[in-house]
């Protein structure tokens, strides 16, 4: 017995069922390209390597570290007994400043905050998220360079992130430290190249500091 079509109600015309194959493709790829683009676009490879914010005192690492020579820990004092790595407080800038370049432009932040005593107020540049964990101490005090991270900072007139700092890049370290380990007393010369193969080196390194890097989710994640 033939169906009676009449009984039906229709939304749409027949004619534009052939087109609900297109339509669930399109629904479904559109899904697909949104999450591509939510994963991709707002990875830390993507948001933050490049990161250079602009500084209230236009401070040049290449002529500071590079050109004359300044240790990292001259600044950053607690790198190698502390979780983080200090600001330097307007003491410090003030240690040459006092003398050296008094009438700069440039330095009217720093001699204002010498004489009030409110900090310059520095845009933090690697700035992990609150639920990471990360020991600077446990890095330097066991061979792991500040370039390793960093990059090359003595060649930077603006310190910008040079490393994407994701899980999956530190981890990457954890389970091969032989790559990025140095001699200690090096740690901190940016411009420091092995004289033999480095994985050679790493891997007596390792053994000499007993490094075994630990990768399960309570290393980072307190």
């Amino acid at each position: 017995m033939a169906e009676d079509k009449s009984r039906h109600f229709y939304v749409f015309p027949e004619w534009t069922w052939i087109l609900r194959p297109g339509i669930a493709v399109a629904v479904l790829g559109g899904a697909l390209y949104v999450s591509l683009v939510v994963y991709f676009g707002f990875s830390p490879k993507t948001t933050d390597v490049g990161y250079a914010p602009e500084q209230p005192v236009p401070y040049s690492h290449a002529l500071h570290v590079g050109q004359l020579g300044l240790d990292c820990r001259y600044c950053h004092n607690t790198v190698d007994r502390a979780a983080f790595a200090a600001v330097p407080p307007t003491q410090t800038c003030m240690n040459c400043h006092s003398t050296i370049r008094t009438q700069s432009e440039k330095l009217i932040p720093v001699r204002s905050s010498y004489a009030t005593g409110m900090p310059v107020e520095w845009v933090q540049v690697h700035d992990l998220p609150d639920y990471v964990y990360f020991n600077h101490s446990a890095h330097v005090l066991r061979g792991v360079g500040c370039v390793t991270c960093h990059g090359r900072v003595d060649s930077m007139e603006v310190v910008y992130q040079a490393q994407p700092l994701s899980m999956g890049w530190c981890l990457n370290c954890h389970r091969n430290p032989e790559r990025y380990l140095r001699p200690v007393e090096f740690v901190t010369k940016l411009d420091w190249v092995p004289e033999e193969d480095q994985l050679a080196l790493g891997k007596r390194l390792r053994e000499t500091y007993n490094i075994n890097p630990r990768t399960d989710c309570y290393t980072c994640h307190r």
